[in-house]
Order: C-alpha cells, then structure tokens, then sequence
C-alpha cells in the first residue's frame, strides 16, 4: 500500500532526526551521528528480517532508506538549534512511525507464514528493536525498558492489527483503524503521562 510506503520513509526520517539529535548530546563526529540514525531508523527491520531469515534485508533491497536517514541526521545538524521547538513535531512522527514500523512488521510475518505468535512479533521488534540498539550505543537505559508505554503500544497495535485480519477485514481499512487507533493511543499515553508501573530494589537489598 502506497501510504503506507510513504509514512514508513516519514517514520525512519523522524527516527533518524531524533537519533541525530541524541549522537549531538554524546557529542559524536558525522560518522557517528549518520550510523546512530541508520542503526535507529533500520535495526528493527534488520533483526526482524534475520530472525525471520527474510532476504534480503531491508535497506539492502531499498538502499535509499540510507539515504533518507542520512540525509536527515546531516539536516538535523543544520537545525539542531531549532531542535527543542520541533519537539512536538518529532513526538507525532515518532508515534506514527511506531505504528507503521508495526504494520510493515507484521505484514513481513505473514509474507513469511509464520505462525500468529511469532507475526506479532516481528511487528513489536520491528517498532521498538531500533530505539533498543541506540540506546545500547549511547550507553542509556532503553525507553522499552523503562515505565513510558512504547513496546506496549506496538503490542497492543499488533494485536489489534492482526485481529482485524483475522475476522475478515479488508486489509487497507485494517490498516487504517489500526493506524488511527495505534497512533492515538500512543499520543494519549505521551499526553497524559500513561505507563506501566516502575519498580525499585528496595525492598529486595536485604538479599544482597
């Protein structure tokens, strides 16, 4: 599906951008900041498709997703300034990457006719797996691993993504309910503050 194709190169452009901006944080060099964007933008396609011994991967049979992710990190150094006032801005492309990075995820699944399980799957690693590795570069706690609701959303849109398939629905209206419904959710999550409890080791530091 068209659309779909063009909010995926929206998506890993916000990705790349907000990669950008935290390579500038570590004070990376321009290799740096272009391979922390490739590797935010695309790790998640990639470790989907090795998983799922899909081939070729991804950017490889589309070598100008590279292009758009370095072409967006190298603009958001030109804008870094201007930065904080795009913060809204990257927030809604992010959420609606999310969910199209989802979508494209699960539908890689069942081109593969992998069982429902493993479909889902792919579509939640597709979606959280390249906010993951940044953070594993950059040294930082992984936003999917702390109380924000991200990998939940990308769940939860999963599901709801394949339950529609299954009961029948046409694909390009699935889509769409699941982008509409996705997006909103992870919107509301961002607005009031949603997620799921955190915990602590204070009551367990007796065992040390």
């Amino acid at each position: 599906m068209e659309i779909v194709h063009i909010l995926f190169v929206i998506g890993i452009s916000a990705e790349a951008m907000s990669a950008a901006v935290l390579g500038m944080r570590h004070k990376m060099d321009l290799f740096g900041i272009i391979l922390l964007a490739a590797v935010t933008a695309l790790g998640g396609g990639v470790v989907r498709d090795v998983l799922l011994n899909h081939y070729p991967i991804s950017w490889v049979a589309h070598p100008e997703y590279l292009a758009f992710t370095s072409v967006a990190a190298i603009i958001t150094l030109y804008i870094a300034r201007n930065v904080h006032r795009l913060r809204r801005l990257f927030l809604t492309a992010d959420a609606l990457g999310l969910v199209v990075f989802v979508i494209v995820g699960c539908n890689v699944g069942l081109e593969q006719n992998e069982h429902w399980l493993v479909v889902l799957l792919a579509g939640v690693i597709t979606g959280v797996f390249g906010g993951l590795l940044r953070d594993i570069i950059t040294n930082e706690v992984p936003l999917v691993l702390r109380r924000d609701l991200y990998a939940t959303v990308a769940f939860v849109t999963g599901a709801l993504y394949m339950s529609l398939l299954a009961l029948g629905v046409n694909l390009e209206v699935a889509i769409l309910i699941t982008l509409v419904f996705g997006f909103s959710f992870r919107m509301l999550a961002l607005r009031f503050g949603w997620g799921l409890p955190a915990f602590s080791d204070e009551g367990v530091r007796g065992f040390e």
